[in-house]
Order: structure tokens, then C-alpha cells, then sequence
């Protein structure tokens, strides 16, 4: 009699035991999503170009989504971030356009982690309990939320005016004396001055608010991708800051975690301030680009305050995957670069199997379980694009994969379940040329760091992290 295969001698299997976390999880941008008006205007105004509201996002949405078999909506682009939208008559300082990306501005340029986006808002002093109304709403149809958490960098006009009393802002006790200290909020370049890049135009052959290819900042600080330079280049995230971690990047990257620095509390602060709102969990940007060491200090600590709350990693770099789950404590990371990357290869008929196989046999083996995997996302092309797989129904087996290869979460975008296609922007009475990524979906790709497009018009940086904001249904 034949001996029974084992995990030793099939070659088709793992020694890895399936636990169940599918998670569904339908990732939903609110700016678009409510969004009725169809003008897709280039550097269009919100006026123009309309936004959606949290209110959008009704008890019948929800049901619907509920339906599909989703357990966790994503609300993408909550917090406030810095923008060119003018609301100075209600209470919040405007922002420097020379040094935002998009009329709209990247929901990854935060300028007030304790607050939220009032473009958002149908009466935006009420912004906070439309938001909190939101969170309500989706509890009530059985369903968890998940918003961002973007650790890495902030707006370089940061500074917050909803902070609760007693809460100290970021950089406000830093010596900028000092290039480095371990309790500075950031990372200055003492005796220099921030240069906005030479060739930005904020809002292409339109004049922006208040452009004049000037920014104060002195001194300099660093940029958010880890540039320490006065002078970052165009193609750098040069609208953000980097945050100071306890990390000496210009000395060795020597690190000096003891005692806990000054920004691990603050980031712990904030976590704990939205956890006591009720959000179920945080989709963690960049999550690599912050010392492993920070995770396994805050989220124990935000666990203590709200045990069963989810951390969802934005992670790129297989080899630290493990230790970003063991040492670092996320409950699940993006399957990025292994499953999406294989799968788009061989939707456009561009891989092979093999592809597959090395995601579930190697890179995520014996963790696959805590892997959350997608065919789309506000960083990537709509399925339906040219620059993807063009018919929408090539996904399907591509799906069922993502779904089924493990027992971890999956991740829908909002309009995929449709198959919706790319959307181009109409031609402005300016007569402004279409951005170049216009056509790559939802919200344009920005895939291998690519220029980015739409809103912000040509030439503007990386920004992946301005993606959701610049897309054309909502370029506001």
C-alpha cells in the first residue's frame, strides 16, 4: 500500500497549518465615491469637479457592500491633509501650494493627524461628527473600518489645530540646532533653507494660489522618501517631511531606541485617539520605511486599549516580511510583490506559473495566512485599462487565485467588482493637454515610482502618494 503523502513528499503543499483570517475587505476612496458630478476637469476646483462627502456613504451603500460578503471597509483619505481648496474662512490655515501636488492634495501629506479631510464634510466645522456618524453607519451593517495610518512623513505645512488639550505638536520642543537628536520630531539641515524643485508648477499652465516657487522653511528639513537635502528633486516627495524615529540615517543609520523616543509616544498617541473613535483597525503606509522596533513598541500598545484592533502593513520587501510580522506584530502585510506582480504578469500574458508558485512555496511560506492579497488598489491600474489587462473579465481567474490560494485576507477596490474601466479627463476650457496617466484607471498608477500624473498635471513627482486625490473623477 502506497504511503500516505506527507508535506515531506508532495510537492503541491506546505508544512504551513491554514488559519482563518479571510478578512474581506472593500477598499473605498469617499472623495470619489459619492462623487455625482462628471466634468473630470484637469486642475477642475472642488466647485467644479464636485467631491464626495462621508455622508454619501449611506446605510443602503453599506447594505450593499455587506452583501458582497465584504467584513472591513477601508476608508481611504480620511485624515486632513494639506491642499490648494481654500478654507480659511473656516478656521484652517491655507496651505503653500509650491509645496502640494494636486489642487486637491495627497491624502499621504498629512497636516493634522487629529483631524479630518474637510473636503469631506457636507458643513465642515461638523466635519468630526460626519466622520464619527460614518463609523456609526458602518457598524450598524455588521461591517469594521479600517482607515490610514501614515507614520513616515507629514505635510510640510504640519501643524495641528485639533489636537486634544495637553498634546504637544510635532517638532515643537526640537532642538534645530541639530541635524539629529534622538527626541527631535524631525530631521533638520541646520544653516540651510528648503528649495522648492525647479520646474514645479503646481497646478500646470494655471496659476496656483499663492505660487511663487517660495517656500519658508529654515531650517531645511528632510523629505519624506529619505532625502536630506535642502533641494529635493522633482521627482522626490518633496511636500512631506520625513519623521525622526530615533534613527541617525546620516550616521550609519545608528539607532537610538532607548529611552522610547519622543515620536513613538506621539504616534502611539494618535493610534490610541482614533482607536477611541472606534475604528477596527489601520492600514499602515510605507510600513518599512519605520524601524521595525517602533511596531513592536506601539502596537502591543494599542492593543492594550483595543485588543481585537487589526494593523495592515504597506510592505514591498519580502525578505524582512517575517520579521515585520514576528518581531513587528502586524496582523497582515500586502502580498505586493509577489502575488499582484505574478498575477498582472500573467493576465497580460507576460509570465508563467512559476510565478505563483514561488509566492506560495517560498516567499510567504508559513505565513500565507497573514498575507493580504488584491488586483487592485488607489496605488495600481484598474484591471480594465489599457496598460493592464484591458477586458475586465480576465480577472476572474486572477481573482479566484487571490481568494482561494490562502486562508488570508482579500481586498476588493471600489468599482472593481464591476469591472470598471480607466476614466480620461475632459478637455478644460484652458485647453489643458490630458495628463499623460489619465487613462490607467480609478486613480492613476504610479507603479515602480513612476511620474505621476492627472491633477497634479505633468511632471510632478512620485506620489503614490497623491494617487487618490489626483484621480480625474475627482481632481479637485
Amino acid at each position: 500500500m502506497a504511503d500516505k503523502p506527507t508535506t515531506d513528499n508532495d510537492p503541491n503543499t506546505t508544512a504551513e497549518v491554514p488559519q482563518d483570517h479571510k478578512l474581506v475587505i472593500y477598499q473605498m476612496v469617499p472623495r470619489l465615491f459619492g462623487n455625482k458630478v462628471a466634468l473630470n476637469k484637469p486642475y477642475g476646483t472642488i466647485t467644479e469637479n464636485g467631491c464626495g462627502k462621508f455622508n454619501d456613504i449611506t446605510d443602503k451603500a453599506l447594505a450593499e457592500i455587506k452583501k458582497m460578503g465584504a467584513s472591513h471597509v477601508w476608508y481611504t483619505g480620511v485624515l486632513e491633509h494639506a491642499t490648494m481648496t481654500d478654507y480659511n474662512s473656516q478656521g484652517i490655515p491655507a496651505d503653500d501650494a509650491d509645496v502640494v501636488k494636486g489642487r486637491a492634495g495627497s491624502p499621504y501629506a498629512i497636516k493634522d493627524y487629529y483631524d479630518v479631510a474637510p473636503d469631506l464634510a457636507v458643513v465642515v466645522k461638523n466635519r468630526m461628527p460626519e466622520y464619527e456618524a460614518l463609523i456609526k453607519r458602518t457598524h450598524d451593517q455588521g461591517l469594521k473600518v479600517l482607515m490610514d495610518f501614515i507614520p513616515n512623513h507629514v505635510a510640510r505645512s504640519y501643524k495641528s489645530d485639533a489636537k486634544p488639550q495637553g498634546v504637544v505638536d510635532l517638532g515643537a520642543m526640537d532642538d534645530k540646532t541639530k541635524a539629529f537628536a534622538p527626541n527631535n520630531n524631525f530631521y533638520y539641515l541646520p544653516g540651510k533653507s528648503f528649495v522648492v524643485p525647479a520646474g514645479y508648477n503646481p497646478l500646470g499652465p494655471l496659476k496656483a494660489p499663492a505660487e511663487d516657487h517660495k517656500y519658508t522653511e529654515t531650517p531645511a528639513k528632510a523629505t519624506g522618501n529619505d532625502v536630506f537635502s535642502e533641494a529635493p528633486s522633482i521627482n522626490d516627495w518633496f511636500e512631506t517631511v520625513k519623521l525622526n524615529y530615533g534613527v541617525n540615517y546620516q550616521n550609519g543609520r545608528k539607532p537610538y531606541f532607548a529611552p522610547v523616543p519622543d515620536t513613538w509616544k506621539k504616534m502611539r498617541d494618535i493610534l490610541v485617539y482614533w482607536a477611541g473613535k472606534n475604528v477596527d483597525g489601520f492600514r499602515c503606509d510605507m510600513a518599512e520605511m519605520v524601524p521595525v522596533e517602533f511596531w513592536a513598541y506601539v502596537i502591543p500598545e494599542v492593543k492594550k486599549v483595543k485588543p481585537n484592533i487589526v494593523f495592515i502593513a504597506e510592505a514591498y520587501d519580502p525578505k524582512v516580511y517575517k520579521t515585520y510580522l514576528d518581531k513587528g506584530k502586524f496582523d497582515y502585510l500586502y502580498d505586493k510583490v509577489g502575488l499582484y506582480d505574478g498575477l498582472r504578469k500573467l493576465m497580460r500574458q507576460e509570465g508563467t506559473t512559476e510565478d505563483i508558485t514561488k509566492v506560495w512555496k517560498e516567499e510567504s511560506n508559513g505565513f500565507s495566512s497573514r498575507m493580504l492579497r488584491f488586483l487592485e488598489n488607489h496605488d495600481e491600474q484598474r484591471i480594465a485599462s489599457k496598460d493592464f489587462a484591458t477586458d475586465p473579465r480576465r480577472a476572474i481567474p486572477a481573482m479566484t487565485v487571490t481568494a482561494t490560494l490562502a486562508s488570508g485576507p482579500v481586498m476588493l477596490y471600489f468599482g472593481q467588482d464591476v469591472g470598471e474601466p480607466p476614466t480620461a479627463p475632459k478637455a478644460s476650457a484652458a485647453k489643458t493637454a490630458a495628463p499623460p496617466s489619465s487613462t490607467t484607471g480609478a486613480c492613476p498608477s504610479t507603479r515602480n515610482g513612476s511620474t505621476r500624473a492627472s491633477s497634479m498635471g505633468p511632471g510632478s513627482a512620485r506620489s503614490r502618494r497623491s494617487c487618490a486625490t489626483s484621480t480625474p473623477a475627482c481632481s479637485t
